[in-house]
């Protein structure tokens, strides 16, 4: 199933369910972080209303996450 866009509050939703933290933000951008078996992963997410697939695949890619992983969470 493709990624289609989704608001701010349902990326970090999802982060959070997936055991990322919040650790800061700086202007729009929020920064969450976890620590995984193979180091620690950060992944940095715009707060907009809307985020679009191009920037979603870009924020999966830096939390590790699979397109299915993210959708099932």
């Amino acid at each position: 199933m493709p990624l289609k866009p989704l608001p701010f509050r349902e990326v970090k939703r999802k982060l959070l369910a997936a055991g990322f933290s919040i650790v800061s933000q700086k202007g729009s951008h929020v920064k969450f972080f976890k620590t995984t078996s193979e180091g620690n992963r950060t992944a940095i997410v715009p707060k907009h209303r809307e985020i679009s697939v191009g920037t979603l695949h870009s924020i999966l890619n830096q939390a590790g996450l699979s397109p299915e992983e993210f959708e099932n969470l």
